[in-house]
């Protein structure tokens, strides 16, 4: 029996005309297919790891493998290869995401944002036509794909550090899927290493409550077989405040380590620009 691949349209897939912060970050791009896993639709739901909520929508369902991550830098692309990161130019770069907005506000304040909505096709097509000069995205992303002979630079992981879990696939199931096809799919799928680094950058972002629609960031890394290093922080909308801090303990504290490295993040002041952010993103 071969698998059947169905595929879904999410509200973020169809909802172009107004930014992620606007819509709201709750499952925006998995309710659709988290409602056919309890239909018993499906048997597994695929997202990008960096698309998920912070907590699997209720009991009934969960996260069972991650795949190898991959590189996870941001990267611009355009079909303008003279733009660079320091070149001091105006360049007008589109980008949906509230954390590499206020990124580019902090470290290239001299570049100019739109929001820029849509799959990888429908944003080339826009840069195109010319509605920008440059795509901020995730490698991950556009590798595999055409656009990536157009990448001209790629964003040092000191300055973008990226969303929990970007680089990864997150597979999804419910609680009640058959125990061997569960095994069969985390021996086939799941790596272990990036498994790790999922949990302790979930755990960091379950800690401070955040979303697709709030400029958090977190990077787990393995340092050795059983260690694991968490960086992660908080920028404000307007790039001018930045809180980072980081973290290391046993991969079998991943979970635990997110938790800890979030609380030193908000008792740096994370809590308060966390809140302005919130306030900002309500009216």
């Amino acid at each position: 029996m071969h698998p059947e691949i169905i595929t879904f349209e999410t509200k973020g897939d169809k909802i172009l005309d107004k930014s992620l912060a606007k819509i709201g970050s709750k499952g925006i791009f998995t309710a659709e297919l988290e409602q056919a896993l309890r239909e018993g639709q499906i048997d597994i739901a695929v997202h990008s790891a960096k698309d998920l909520q912070v907590g699997v929508a209720g009991e009934d369902l969960e996260l069972i493998a991650f795949t190898e991550r991959e590189t996870v830098n941001d990267v611009l692309v355009s079909y303008n290869h003279d733009i660079t990161l320091n070149d001091g130019k105006a360049w007008v770069i589109g980008t949906s995401s509230t954390r590499r907005s206020a990124l580019l506000r902090h470290y290239y304040p001299y570049f100019k944002i739109v929001d820029m909505r849509g799959n990888l096709q429908t944003r080339m097509h826009k840069l195109q036509e010319g509605q920008c000069d440059a795509l901020l995205l995730a490698f991950a992303g556009v590798h595999r794909m055409d656009p990536d002979k157009h990448i001209v630079a790629h964003f040092p992981l000191a300055q973008f550090t990226p969303p929990v879990g970007q680089g990864s696939i997150a597979v999804e199931s419910s609680r009640s899927l058959d125990p061997g096809k569960r095994q069969l799919i985390r021996q086939l799928i799941n790596h272990i290493p990036s498994e790790y680094r999922l949990l302790a950058e979930r755990a960091y972002l379950r800690r401070l409550q955040g979303g697709c629609s709030v400029p958090v960031f977190a990077y787990a890394t393995l340092v050795s077989d059983n260690t694991i290093h968490l960086t992660g922080g908080v920028v404000s909308l307007d790039g001018q405040l930045i809180i980072r801090r980081e973290m290391h303990d046993n991969t079998s504290e991943a979970t635990q380590l997110g938790y800890r490295l979030a609380d030193a993040v908000i008792e740096a002041g994370g809590y308060e620009i966390l809140k302005e952010i919130r306030e900002q993103i309500a009216r």
